[in-house]
Parts: structure tokens; sequence; C-alpha cells
């Protein structure tokens, strides 16, 4: 009987101890985010990361409707000048700091005055922002907006605790998602546990999570088949049939929000003075050279949406008239000749060094070359890309953008001539007059007339040129339940668990 009762004992504590064993998600990212500072960091990966880590004032539904996170409404006056949003009682930051209207306040202001500041672009409408009382703050506007709740939905939405922020906020973020920072290490992983005092902690179930970028798209698909990692995201098209025939894994494919562009260098420093920046005639010649539907083909295996445009073809503001550019290398030809280029003309083109970006630039390189370009193409760490983007040290630059529900979040920073991402410094004051007054329009119509009247200009200088929307393929151990996949491809861990 002691003998049994010794079996029955051990049995039980087993149990005990399994039921109270550390529960730990790890996530494979294809980049490692540049700094984690949500008013001044632009990298997609990031926005993974701040998914688990910061709330936001608005949260994007998977059908593109905004939905209640920090703010539980919020309403206009008669005018459209004044936002009055209502916030949450009761949620208090990972330092325990309370969240309240003047934090939204201290928020919004160092979003709009921080110098280096990537959201200014993006509350340029905001003109102050007033405590009404500890749960409701009125956002004053120039004039109406209709991107603000967008905007308010990411980074520029996303509360860090007033006091913590004071320090090096990039190193050490402080947050009131449902996962506080713990741990990070540059180029191997991002560690986050769970925030016991989080307002909706039973949506909830893993005590921590690890973020760790991983660029090469075949090694991380290896890492989840073999279990030592449970979920991916941006799987490679290639890899597709690969994960689906593996009874461990599952994979949630959407149509996706985001877009690949080559940026060119127009006005941001010396690499700017060369015919490539200086001359549209160069930049249409160069754009003339690529075939976006075998870069598809080839790359994508005809999953991605080849587009000459930043909206996708599911978006009202996508022009339907405006023709996706076909490869025409004699045209081309004539338009380097016109401009008085001598062949072969030297341009640099910077990719990321993820195996899919080197792809894309290699048939890009190839296909420019019987154009009469000589691409040069130089393979970096996709934060170290936009780093250098941002500083003027490139040519044409080749980056990804994760895409927004509202129009103006995939163009206006990008092209206006004080546009947060505008990095080769294009400006034309006709598109950002254009671009401006698209932002107080709130009648559908009359927004998509002035958006494809941006779009032509955009056509015919060329300051970019849009190669292809991605959809969000994102694969995950078969062990895991409760997952919503969403078209901006951002991984939401409420009510996912294992099994």
């Amino acid at each position: 009987m002691k003998f049994a009762h010794l079996i029955t004992t051990t049995l039980l504590l087993l149990a005990a101890n399994a039921a109270v064993a550390e529960t730990t998600l790890r996530i494979g990212i294809q980049d490692d985010p540049d700094m984690l500072d949500p008013h001044r960091s632009r990298t997609y990966s990031g926005r993974l990361v701040y998914t688990a880590l910061c709330d936001k004032l608005v949260d994007v539904n998977a059908d593109l409707t905004y939905a209640p996170q920090l703010a539980t409404a919020w309403n206009w006056s008669e005018d459209g000048k004044t936002l009055t949003m209502t916030l949450r009682d009761g949620v208090t930051f990972h330092d325990g700091e309370v969240f309240d209207a003047a934090a939204v306040k201290f928020n919004l202001d160092r979003a709009r005055t921080l110098p280096d500041s990537l959201r200014k672009s993006e509350l340029a409408s905001v003109e102050s922002v007033e405590v009404v009382d500890a749960n409701t703050v009125a956002i004053k506007v120039k004039q109406p907006d209709a991107t603000l709740i967008s905007q308010l939905s990411d980074r520029a939405g996303m509360m860090l605790a007033p006091k913590a922020s004071a320090t090096d906020v990039a190193s050490k973020p402080v947050c009131s998602g449902p996962y506080k920072f713990v741990q990070r290490v540059q180029q191997d992983r991002i560690v986050l546990e769970r925030f016991d005092n989080y307002w909706n902690k039973q949506a909830y179930h893993f005590d921590k999570v690890i973020f760790l970028p991983i660029p090469d798209t075949s090694v991380r698909l290896a890492n989840l088949r073999s279990g030592d990692l449970d979920i991916i995201e941006r799987v490679a098209p290639t890899d597709v049939k690969t994960a689906k025939a593996d009874s461990h894994v599952q994979v949630f494919s959407t149509p996706g929000l985001g877009y690949m562009q080559l940026m060119y260098n127009t006005n941001n420093g010396d690499k700017a003075n060369n015919p490539m920046g200086k001359d549209k005639r160069v930049r249409k010649a160069f754009e003339l050279a690529i075939d976006r539907d075998a870069i598809n083909q080839v790359v994508f295996e005809g999953l991605y949406a080849p587009s000459a445009q930043p909206f996708p073809k599911n978006s009202p503001y996508y022009d339907k008239d405006l023709p996706l550019p076909t490869r025409d290398v004699e045209a081309s030809k004539k338009l380097l000749a016109e401009a008085g280029v001598k062949t072969p003309l030297s341009v640099e083109l910077k990719v990321a060094n993820n195996p899919i970006a080197q792809q894309v630039g290699q048939i890009i390189q190839t296909m420019a070359e019987e154009a009469g370009f000589k691409v040069n193409l130089i393979a970096t760490e996709y934060a170290t890309l936009l780093s250098e983007q941002q500083a003027g040290n490139f040519q044409i630059g080749m980056s990804a953008w994760s895409g927004r529900p509202d129009p103006d979040g995939d163009i206006h920073q990008f092209v206006t001539c004080k546009g947060g991402q505008n990095d080769g410094h294009f400006c034309d004051p006709k598109l950002d007059e254009l671009l401006n007054k698209a932002r107080t329009v709130n009648d559908q119509a009359q927004r998509q007339a002035l958006y494809f009247e941006a779009l032509r200009l955009l056509a015919e200088d060329v300051p970019t040129s849009y190669l292809y929307f991605d959809p969000r393929i994102i694969a995950m151990r078969s062990n895991l339940t409760g997952f919503v996949p969403n078209p901006d491809g951002l991984i939401r861990l409420n009510n996912v668990a294992f099994k």
C-alpha cells in the first residue's frame, strides 16, 4: 500500500508541475527590428513585436474596421475639428504608472515634437491635445482629418509610460501591452514576458514570447518544422507547398496591404547627383526595363500581385485606368538616349540581405542590363538599409511597406516634400497640395479624384517604382489554436494557445 501511495503521490506531483510549467512561444521573424521606440522606428518586424508589447488607442479588425483598445469610444465634433476619445479605465503601464488622458497627451506631443520622430507627418494635422478629465482626451486638429483614426491604430497611437520614457526608450520600452520587455540581444532575440496586470490578461496564454530574427526563409521554415519555432511570418511562396504538406504545420495566407517599392534618391545629398536622380527620363527608362510579371512568376510562384501604385486592387482608391507598365527595352534605351546618357550607366541598388530580396534584386539587375544599366547590388541588414536611405546614402533602395487601411498611410509620408519617410527628398508642391487635401476629405468620391490625380503625377515623375503586393503568409505549429489572420499581417496573440 505504501508503494502504491508513493506512486500516486509522485504522479500527482508530476501533474501539478506540468500544470504550472512555463509556456514559451517562439516566433521567427524575417528581420531584426530597428529601435523599439514606436515614435522613431519604421520596420515591419518592429510592428510585429509592438503587437505584443505596446497597446494602441485603436486597433484594426480582420475586416479592416477600427476597434477599441486603449480608447473605448470616440467621436468627432460637428465641424470635424475635435476628436474626443474616452479612455479605458484601470489600465497601468508595465512599470505601474497609471494610463490616463495625461499619458495620451504626453505620447501624442512626443510623437509630434521629438526631433527624429517619424510620426510627425502622420500627426501633422494635430494642433493640440487637451486633457478633459482623467478618462477623456480632446485632440484638436487644424482642419478636418479623415486619416487620424487610422494613424492612431498604429505607431502614432502607441502609448509609452511617460516617466520611464524620459530615459532611452529604444533599449527598454515601457508600454501597457499584454507582454512586457525583458531583454534584447541584437540580431539574436527579443524576449517578452506576461504582464500580470494587463487589463485583458485572461485572453493571453503564454508566460514568455520570444522573437527570433532569421532572414533566411528556408531556415525559418526548417526551424518551424523541427519544433524549434512555433510561428513564422513571411513564409516564402516557394515554401508554401512544403509547409502545407507537413501535418505538424498549418498555413494562413491572406491578401495583404503591403507593397515593395524602389525608391530613387532625387535630392538627398551627394548620391542624388547622377542622371538617375536628376532626370525623370532615366528613372522611367529603369522602370521600363523591369518585368513585374516575370518577378512574380520566378520568385513568388505567381502568388503575389504585380502593381505600379501604392494601393491594392481591392482598395476603392486603386486606379483601374492607370496601366501597369510593361517591359519595353527599346523604349528604355530610347529614353536614355534622349537624356544624353552614355551607356552602360552604373547605378547602385540596395536590397535587404534576405534570400527573396536578393533574388528580386538579381532579376532587376539582369533585366536592367539589357537596357543599358550596370546595376551594382548592395545587400545589407534591413534596419541598416533603412537607416542609410534616410541618411541619403543610396541611389536606389528596395524597401517594403506593410500597408495601412487608410490610403493616406500608404503614400503621403513617402512622396510629400516633408514626408517622414521620403528618403529620396522628392518634392512636388502640386502633389503635396493634392495629398494634403485628401487628408481633409471624408467623401470617398472626392478622395478618389484627388488620389487618382496624385497617382498620375507620380507615374510622370517616377520618384518611386512600385513592384508588387504580397500576401501575408504565416505558418505555425498545428498544436496552436485560436489565431485569426489579418490583412495587415500582424500576429495578434489574444486567444492564441497551445492545444
